[in-house]
């Protein structure tokens, strides 16, 4: 499997834009001018697989003080602070096609990596309840049930620490 990931660039809006669609239901997706947002204000913490060359997933969110995730990150990319001490995840997606193969994970590691060299504490994210384990590989823990309601769902906080 010949897969590569690199830091999004611009080119990639309406690629990741495709993505982010195919994996989260519409009230959850951020939208193409959210995308756009995001990658003008945190380029550095937005990565996208590509396998064989066609992209495949994507993982991105921005640095926050914050230990949690709150809704109003989600929608407002100016809030991102690059010398915050946490790396958030806003999305860990990969296209329907290509999932099962491990890209996923390979993301995750990726972004935690590069989390870790930047001096973060740790990362955060918020999953649905079904989800939990897949993170707790990782070496998160669950926080319990999370303020935020994004895209009306029931969401917990989960936080790696470094």
């Amino acid at each position: 499997m010949d897969l590569s990931i690199r830091r999004i660039c611009p080119a990639d809006l309406d690629t990741v834009t495709k993505i982010e669609a195919a994996c989260f239901p519409p009230a959850e997706a951020a939208k193409r001018e959210t995308m756009a947002r995001r990658i003008a204000a945190f380029p550095h913490s937005f990565l996208i697989a590509e396998l064989e060359g066609a992209p495949a997933g994507l993982i991105n969110g921005c640095v926050t003080s914050q230990q949690t995730i709150t809704d109003d990150l989600f929608a407002d990319a100016s809030l991102h602070n690059p010398d915050g001490a946490y790396q958030s995840v806003f999305g860990l997606c990969v296209l329907p096609e290509y999932q099962r193969r491990g890209i996923a994970a390979q993301l995750m590691r990726a972004f935690c990596e590069l989390a870790r060299a930047d001096g973060r504490k740790g990362v955060i994210l918020t999953c649905k309840q079904h989800l939990i384990p897949y993170y707790e590989q990782f070496g998160f823990e669950n926080l319990g049930v999370s303020q935020s309601v994004h895209g009306g769902a029931v969401w917990y906080d989960l936080l790696l620490r470094f």
